[in-house]
């Protein structure tokens, strides 16, 4: 492709060209939208490179009292009387300057010069200016579209994000923002999971396991299957088109194993499947139904609280009473232990040295009392084939294993409960806290992926500061890229989850959101035009923020390839 002249940089005394950014002007007819790259004419032969942010239509006229006196005093059916001289200028930021010394690298950042011709980039200069060059680390994210309304010069490319600054180890964690539905926040989750199945089953190295949370409905009970397409073959064949120029697999996902609370008596109360479906799992060894056993899982009774304002540590004090006291060794079961907090709530049975007041063992007792009373995933022991603890599951994962952990109909606390159980569970692995029974390396995932949908309800600016879910996603947050544990996790709204976590994500996704939204600090160090066009971001579009990019990219990625529900 030609490179296409389309202006010349303006340069004046109120707007002068700075290291960062220029304006050009350009001719009405020429269609550029926000993100397009263009490049620039500079010093000792060499082109700057740029992004458009901002494109403003000026004229000769002073005012609009102007416009308006020239329409015959504002008659719309007229024409005017005084011909206006008009113009479109752009606004673009540096990304990059290609000037070599020697072969070697070193970009000329001084300002362009007024009247540097400006030239629409070839695909190789896009790839080169926004730093997407591939290579083998490299996994696809998406595509990126340029000078979309022109048909002769649009440009199509795919995005590739280097695997070592998405799930380490030179960075880590993924955080996808955007409002209900429209945002697609778990599909493009999916999406990248799915990427990257695909390349590191490819690999030897650096092997990779991922475990889902199933958060809504049915939503992701069934990765493992192809999604029909509502019985589209045209839909079909365009999606299947889609991921083939990605260089993606076609395939759903596979090495899915699902995991369900257990539950004899309603299954209603436990998961959306049908009676058939978990039937169907259960009989080809692809779902079990996981419990909770109170002698090895005692010490995570404290996840109970994790949204329990506990500002004096009284709740702590009895989790901790619990933990070194003799008479809570020899409980076999959660009803036994019921009964005995139930003993310590009556007049004289406090804490020891009165440290622990009969009102807060009440307390403890309420919040205890209605978690596990009566719910079957607090069980006395296992008894079915189906039947496993999932920390005893999440010790036996592989590389390239894919574990969905249903949750979506335990209430808010009950998910809690599981997801810090489990995130637990999974840091003690990569810890080397369990014995692997001497299997070879290779068995062992290098990295665990987790993907958790609504993290506001665990990691929200609003969460006690005590809370040991919001610690453990803290722990994950700050230490997980050494330890090969990566988090995906996506909420309504950015600016409500804890600063600690969305600091420590070297990837972050936007999606379609509201106004009020953006004009939250943390959206300030986004231009305004593209604060803007998140508000009207697509379904399957959205805003990707990497170290490895030089810029912002608005990227769109195909719909699922795995079974869908309506």
């Amino acid at each position: 492709m030609k490179n296409k002249l389309i202006g010349k940089v303006l340069a004046t005394e109120k707007s002068p060209t700075t290291m960062d950014s220029f304006c050009f002007w350009t001719q009405s007819n020429i269609k550029l939208n926000a993100f397009d790259v263009v490049k620039a004419a500079h010093l000792d032969g060499s082109y700057t490179y740029g992004v458009v942010e901002q494109i403003s239509h000026i004229t000769d006229s002073s005012s609009f009292l102007s416009n308006f006196i020239s329409n015959d005093f504002g008659e719309p059916t007229t024409n005017a009387t005084t011909l206006r001289l008009g113009m479109n200028y752009v606004k673009v930021a540096v990304t990059f300057n290609d000037h070599k010394v020697n072969g070697i690298p070193h970009g000329i950042y001084n300002p362009l010069l007024n009247d540097s011709n400006v030239y629409l980039a070839t695909a190789d200069e896009i790839t080169y200016a926004l730093g997407l060059k591939e290579d083998d680390n490299s996994i696809v994210c998406g595509q990126i579209k340029m000078y979309e309304g022109s048909t002769e010069d649009v440009v199509t490319l795919p995005v590739p994000l280097n695997s070592k600054f998405l799930i380490g180890p030179e960075g880590a964690h993924l955080n996808i923002s955007g409002i209900s539905g429209l945002a697609a926040k778990t599909s493009y989750a999916m999406f990248l999971l799915k990427a990257i199945q695909d390349y590191k089953s490819k690999r030897s190295e650096d092997n990779v396991a991922f475990v889902i949370f199933n958060v809504k409905g049915k939503d992701l009970m069934a990765i493992d299957k192809p999604n029909d397409f509502d019985g589209s073959q045209d839909e079909k064949n365009a999606v299947l088109a889609e991921y083939d120029a990605l260089k993606l697999s076609q395939e759903p996902f596979s090495d899915v194993k699902y995991y369900i609370p257990f539950t004899e008596k309603n299954l209603k109360k436990s998961t959306y499947l049908s009676e058939n479906e978990v039937k169907n799992g259960y009989e080809t060894g692809r779902l079990n139904s996981f419990a909770y056993l109170f002698e090895e899982d005692k010490e995570n009774i404290e996840l109970m609280f994790s949204n329990i304002d506990d500002s004096t540590q009284t709740m702590d004090t009895i989790i901790d009473y619990i933990s070194t006291h003799s008479e809570f060794a020899g409980i076999n079961n959660w009803i036994e232990f019921l009964d005995k907090v139930k003993g310590k709530m009556e007049a004289g049975q406090s804490g020891a040295s009165k440290e622990i007041t009969v009102q807060s063992w009440r307390k403890f007792y309420r919040i205890i009392n209605k978690a596990i009373r009566h719910d079957e995933m607090f069980a006395t022991a296992l008894r079915e084939e189906h039947q496993c603890r999932l920390e005893d599951a999440l010790k036996e994962i592989k590389a390239n294993d894919v574990y969905v952990i249903d949750i979506a109909k335990l209430p808010e606390d009950k998910q809690a409960f599981v997801f810090g159980s489990a995130v637990e569970a999974i840091s003690n692995l990569q810890l080397g806290e369990y014995d692997d029974g001497g299997k070879t390396p290779e068995y062992r995932p290098d990295r665990i992926i987790v993907f958790i949908d609504e993290l506001n309800k665990y990691a929200s600016k609003e969460v006690p500061k005590g809370s040991p879910i919001l610690r453990r996603i803290l722990d994950v947050a700050e230490r997980g890229r050494s330890l090969g544990i990566v988090l995906f996790a996506a909420e309504q709204f950015r600016s409500v989850i804890h600063d600690r976590v969305t600091g420590n994500c070297s990837t972050h996704a936007y999606g379609r959101t509201n106004s009020t939204e953006v004009s939250k600090g943390d959206y300030r160090h986004i231009p305004e035009t593209y604060k803007s066009m998140m508000t009207r971001l697509s379904q399957g579009e959205y805003i990707i923020q990497n170290p490895t990019f030089r810029s912002l990219l608005k990227i769109k990625f195909p719909k699922p390839i795995y079974k869908q529900f309506k």
